[in-house]
């Protein structure tokens, strides 16, 4: 028997339901407050989304924090500093202690295995947390986009800090799914090649996860299918769904995606697309929805 109370909470739920057009409820890791308290919740809804994570500057807290009390429910918090800046790394702890489940997203112009990075790793263990990093080796046009660099050598990373866990992202993050990719261009375009150091380490190493958000995530599904049904498949409990995208809406307005196929689109729902295309439904449920649950230890 339907009583008025669960009559009442499902017809309340109905709308964010219909608007869902995907094989599960869906999860975004990656997505950076909005200027406003409203258009956060404007992009999950609109791309058809549940939930999702503020990837969360520390000046910029306090809007975090806010959004998440003003819906509840609908968003989690990671925080990132520089730790090697006056105040960096006491910033990022004491978030930490303020309800943020990760840290991320870290774009440090450095090496990721620099000293310290290797201390923030470390209270990233001791709180239970994961680390998102930004690895971007070629920067063509400009210099300055350098982030987190020495990633071919991050494998040691891995085995010194098993006790942590990372989340890979960008540009040749997603660019060493294939083996040797090219000096200098951000997102290759074609097959991908066997034995990418990306897949390799994603199988090798328990700590390692990929966030698939990005134009970078976007084109690493999108240049080789075949490769990426496979790659899907065989890496089911380690990826999560991400959108890392600028529109304001979910469908694509006032973004700027940098890859000329994105333009006018939504980068997160069209990556979603490719993931329901790509996978089974048990499979695009993990990496949209169960793996993040896991992963961050939040109920879903």
């Amino acid at each position: 028997m339907i009583t008025r109370r669960r009559f009442l909470a499902a017809s309340a739920a109905a709308p964010l339901l219909a608007q869902n057009p995907w094989p599960s409820p869906v999860i975004d890791i990656h997505l950076h407050p909005r200027r406003d308290s409203v258009s956060s919740l404007d992009h999950v809804t609109g791309a058809g989304m549940e939930k999702a994570v503020l990837l969360t500057h520390i000046r910029d807290a306090a809007r975090a924090k806010e959004q998440i009390a003003k819906h509840p429910g609908r968003f989690h918090w990671f925080v990132a500093a520089d730790p090697a800046q006056p105040g960096g790394f006491e910033g990022v702890a004491q978030a930490l202690k303020d309800g943020a489940i990760g840290i991320g997203e870290m774009k440090t112009h450095t090496r990721a295995d620099a000293k310290a990075m290797r201390r923030l790793y470390d209270l990233a263990a001791d709180h239970r947390v994961p680390v998102l990093l930004h690895f971007q080796q070629a920067a063509p046009f400009d210099p300055e986009a350098l982030w987190n660099t020495g990633f071919p050598d991050f494998h040691k990373i891995l085995q010194a800090h098993k006790k942590t866990n990372f989340i890979g992202h960008a540009n040749f993050f997603w660019a060493s799914i294939s083996a040797n990719p090219p000096s200098g261009e951000e997102y290759p375009a074609g097959p991908v090649q066997a034995r990418g150091l990306t897949d390799r380490w994603l199988a090798d190493y328990p700590n390692l996860y990929g966030d698939l958000s990005a134009n970078s995530g976007n084109n690493a599904l999108s240049r080789d299918p075949a490769f990426a049904r496979a790659f899907l498949t065989r890496h089911q409990n380690k990826l999560m769904f991400g959108s890392d995208c600028s529109c304001k809406d979910g469908i694509g307005t006032g973004g700027s995606p940098l890859l000329a196929r994105l333009k006018g689109k939504c980068v997160g729902r069209d990556t979603l697309s490719l993931l329901k295309e790509l996978t089974s439904p048990d499979v695009f449920r993990k990496v949209c929805w169960g793996n993040a649950h896991l992963l961050l230890r939040v109920s879903a």
